[in-house]
């Protein structure tokens, strides 16, 4: 799938108060640092934290970014720290589509490509799918064109009572994993959109008992939790793993995340591969 546009607005919601104080605040809580614990890890003072936080003192552009860094603030709220002390943003948020990431794009291409025969895709911060491989697609097996339509979802492709979650047979256990992921990028980014997404995917029905509950299946010795799908007659076993951009410097790059799925066991290695051939 060619790579696609970013478009997800996850701007996020400012606390009650204005000026830079209250963010900052509001992102130490979050965090449960103590101003006496953030000014030792910013190399300056209690007072003085507390002197930015209440508004007594304005922090230089430096101290901003210090302090966001020491918070582990994402790229695109570092940006909104910075606007709310008087500056101007740091961070450029670039279209995917932008010829300033050819090289990106191009890289992220022979990236999930080259994991083929396995799964693998790339999602921005709302789990908007921007690329997938031939592995994924494969999964989509009888997923409507209803759900297919682009802006494609990875997450209400995955639960939406139509998508992939009537071919998940320990569904229950899956969806509380990734509900509980979406949890905690609602508690990073405090995005309006991502709630919105959380609450629909999360309405979808519940499976009251997961379908590998009323099997016996052979024991298999599990290093993280698989997700167990059905595929042309036969349970397939995966798990997940997520990487994201170090250090990125731009907003877009920032909120790209890669998700690959790795065979969980011999049958289902041996099954892609000769898929595969």
């Amino acid at each position: 799938m060619t790579i696609v546009p970013t478009g997800t607005d996850i701007a996020a919601a400012a606390p009650a108060g204005k000026g830079v104080g209250p963010l900052l605040r509001a992102w130490r809580e979050r965090r449960r640092v103590s101003q006496l614990e953030l000014a030792l890890r910013a190399d300056s003072s209690a007072r003085h934290i507390s002197f930015v936080e209440t508004g007594r003192s304005r922090p230089s552009e430096e101290m901003v970014l210090r302090l966001a860094e020491h918070l582990d603030v994402p790229v695109r709220e570092r940006n909104s720290l910075l606007l709310a002390a008087g500056y101007a943003p740091r961070y450029s948020e670039t279209p995917l589509d932008d010829p300033a990431l050819d090289a990106l794009r191009e890289g992220l291409e022979r990236l999930i490509q080259g994991y083929e025969p396995y799964p693998a895709l790339v999602v921005d911060a709302g789990y908007t799918v921007v690329a997938a491989n031939r592995g994924i697609t494969m999964l989509l097996d009888g997923v409507p064109e209803s759900l297919l339509q682009p802006p494609l979802n990875a997450m209400r492709l995955t639960l939406h009572p139509q998508g992939m979650a009537p071919r998940i047979r320990n569904l229950g256990e899956w969806r509380g994993h990734l509900l509980a992921q979406m949890e905690r990028q609602i508690a990073l980014h405090r995005s309006e959109p991502l709630r919105a997404l959380y609450e629909e995917v999360a309405a979808y029905p519940a499976p009251e008992t997961d379908g590998d509950a009323d099997e016996q299946p052979t024991p298999v010795p599990h290093f993280a939790l698989p997700m167990r799908i059905e595929h042309d007659g036969r349970v397939l076993s995966f798990v997940s793993s997520i990487a994201t951009f170090n250090t990125p410097m731009d907003v877009t790059v920032s909120e790209l995340a890669i998700e690959t799925f790795l065979p969980a066991d011999p049958a289902t290695a041996k099954y892609l591969h000769a898929l595969g051939d």
